[in-house]
């Protein structure tokens, strides 16, 4: 299959069927959408379980007088502190750490829909640790796990999607998969509350771990795609004598890195996500404690899995919409990322103000709309920032780079603020002005000169590889 021409309306990539393989066309492009937003609001639902309080619970508390009454969930069990607990919801990004720019440097020599599977393989039995460990180290290890699982699936989902959207729906459909992300993490909060309410903390973990086995199966015994600049194991072999190819193929992941570290849009798009996630990563992992503590809710977990639903859903697939409206390009996606992050800061920040419960829901939904229709915007202009090959690793990087610069450091530092603070609305209020600075960074990245390179691979006949991701 060639390359198709831009603008064109029809799909940018053509099902072909293979005659030895009936199933190779099950995949069409709204299908493999559809199988990859489910598969992340099942990874994303895992956020949220953990950070519910009938998953997560509340720690043993003592009175001056020595009377304690027993603490429930996670914390309760475990005996964990508000730091210990932070550090276990952060746990997982050491294994993400880990795994990611090895998933992205197989999936030069295998193919990364097989890699996607063995990932999402590995995040099941993980899901299932977590349910059975006895302790807190034990469930460290295995919210570690959960990071080497999701790895692969967080490198290769966004290049696989982008690839096969109609060329004027990218921005749409990126929406639609980050769409999953808030989404996932709100249901996780109503789930855990329900289940770990209900049954016990251990059967929300197992539960959730049931709910990926079908995407396992599917994973292995299907027919795998390829993808665009990335060369998968046949046409490594067939390419052996091709010079050019096998250099290709041995390029290290530390020169990898090098090209990525020099492209500067890249660069100034991952700062800005950094400090925007340092924000919701913590707004999510914090936010029903910090509902309940604050406005008295006693359904905590509810109140903020219906905010984020709404809020993740309208806000994240209105901002792809508006996007391809505009015209998708790298200057118009960083105009709409500084503006929505400065006025969702304004809408949050004044939310935490209000003491009336009602007023601040109004205000932080508002806001909360706002600073999610980033999720297409950004991730638009981290795969559009590089060339084609580049994009799991560049996908790969920005995912570790805003978890341990961003949620990971700030579950555990809000968590220590508060301890010391003892206050909720000072802690979110000093939290929330760090959406400034993500606004700030992203309007830098309007006035540096762009140049998309989508087809960068194609167009150079000796660096390029293209193959259509359906073909066996």
């Amino acid at each position: 299959m060639g390359a198709v021409e831009k603008g064109s309306e029809k799909h940018s990539i053509d099902i072909e069927i293979d005659n030895d393989s009936a199933d190779t066309s099950w995949f069409t492009p709204w299908r493999l959408l559809g199988l990859f937003c489910v598969i992340n609001l099942i990874t994303y639902l895992d956020r949220g379980v953990i950070a519910s309080t009938g998953v997560n619970g509340v720690p043993e508390t003592c009175k001056p007088s020595g009377e304690c009454s027993s603490g429930t969930g996670l914390q309760g069990e475990f005996h964990l502190t508000n730091g210990e607990d932070g550090v276990l919801s952060s746990a997982f990004m050491v294994g993400l750490l880990i795994a990611s720019p090895i998933f992205a440097s197989m999936a030069k020599s295998m193919n990364p829909f097989r890699l996607v599977a063995v990932g999402l393989l590995i995040w099941t039995f993980a899901a299932i640790g977590c349910g059975i460990s006895v302790g807190f180290w034990s469930i460290t290890v295995c919210r570690m796990l959960v990071g080497v699982g999701e790895a692969s699936f967080i490198s290769l989902a966004a290049p696989f999607i982008d690839e096969n959207a109609p060329p004027k729906q990218r921005s749409a459909w990126l929406g639609i998969f980050y769409m999953c992300i808030p989404t996932g993490i709100a249901l996780g909060y109503v789930y855990g509350g329900l289940v770990g309410g209900s049954y016990g903390w251990r059967y929300a973990f197992l539960s959730e771990a049931v709910m990926m086995v079908p995407f396992v199966i599917l994973g292995f015994v299907m027919k795998p795609l390829h993808l665009k600049g990335i060369t998968n194991a046949k046409n490594a072999a067939g390419s052996s004598k091709d010079k050019l190819g096998a250099d290709a193929q041995t390029t290290s992941i530390v020169q990898d890195i090098k090209e990525l570290m020099n492209e500067k849009i890249y660069i100034v798009n991952v700062l800005g996500y950094i400090a925007y996630n340092f924000v919701i990563g913590a707004y999510s992992y914090w936010g029903p404690k910090a509902g309940y503590s604050i406005y008295h809710m006693s359904n905590a977990d509810m109140m903020f899995g219906g905010i984020t639903i709404v809020g993740g859903i309208v806000g994240t697939l209105t901002g792809g919409f508006v996007l391809d409206k505009l015209d998708s390009t790298i200057p118009n996606a960083f105009k709409l990322l500084s503006t929505v992050t400065f006025f969702g800061a304004i809408f949050c920040f004044s939310a935490f103000c209000f003491k009336n419960m009602y007023v601040f829901m109004v205000f932080f939904l508002i806001g909360e709309m706002l600073i999610f229709a980033t999720q297409g915007p950004v991730n638009f202009v981290s795969i559009h920032a590089v060339k084609p090959s580049l994009r799991p690793l560049a996908m790969a990087a920005s995912t570790v780079s805003i978890h341990i610069f961003g949620d990971v450091p700030s579950s555990p530092l809000v968590g220590v603020m508060q301890d010391h603070i003892g206050n909720w609305r000072t802690s979110t209020l000093i939290l929330t002005t760090v959406l400034f600075l993500a606004a700030g960074i992203w309007c830098i990245g309007i006035f540096i000169p762009f140049v998309d390179k989508d087809d960068e691979d194609i167009e150079n006949p000796k660096k390029s590889n293209k193959t259509n991701p359906f073909d066996d």
